[in-house]
């Protein structure tokens, strides 16, 4: 697994002009695949009149899944530049659109390869991308007495308390950085006199 990724804050739309046709990049973050071809689709049901509703998206954390569409244009001077750009920023869970609407000027292969990539490139700038790193899930067990001074420990070292269970003893779900997993063992044992339950669950992606 990637030890970190960058994908869209949020949904929104960038607009850019090159020799009067208009290029409009909406971008959105996208869980799989079918989330990403319904982003498509609504794209391109909401801009039915454009010239053309090029689209790029770029699914896994080890980008596994990559579609790049040209929808009309030369084949190559589209999709496959709004994909570059996105893995060139190392985006992923990314979709982008990029929908045209035609100015009456020809803009030639090299301008349409430019006007496509570049708009996804000014978008993601303007937007704003987030990093997730990954993190192993792990789960404290310790008695009420420790709870809350581990618990209070934890948040001030940083920690990502996750989740808090309280039943005959508390349980804390937390993420922990791999490279962080043994020193944190370590710290327990030591903060609760060797008396809470450390154990290592999957891994997931966080915000870094």
């Amino acid at each position: 697994m990637q030890d970190e990724y960058r994908t869209v804050a949020r949904v929104g739309v960038h607009e850019t002009e090159v020799n009067r046709s208009r290029f409009l990049c909406a971008l959105a973050p996208a869980a799989t695949e079918r989330e990403a071809q319904d982003f498509v689709a609504r794209v391109r049901k909401e801009h039915a009149d454009a010239t053309h509703n090029c689209y790029a998206y770029v699914i896994g954390a080890d980008a596994a899944v990559q579609k790049a569409n040209d929808d009309g244009e030369p084949g190559g001077t589209a999709g496959v530049p709004m994909l570059q750009m996105l893995l060139r920023r190392d985006m992923r869970y990314v979709v982008a659109v990029v929908t045209r609407y035609y100015g009456g000027v020809k803009l030639g292969a090299g301008g349409l390869i430019r006007a496509y990539g570049g708009a996804v490139g000014e978008s993601l700038d303007t937007l704003g991308t987030i990093t997730r790193r990954r993190f192993r899930l792990a789960t404290v067990t310790v008695d009420h007495q420790r709870a809350g001074k581990v618990q209070n420990d934890l948040r001030s070292t940083g920690r990502e308390v996750r989740d808090v269970r309280y039943g005959e003893a508390v349980t804390i779900e937390i993420g922990l950085p791999d490279a962080d997993v043994e020193s944190f063992r370590a710290w327990l044992a030591d903060a609760t006199a060797g008396t809470a339950r450390f154990e290592l669950g999957g891994e997931a992606y966080g915000d870094g």
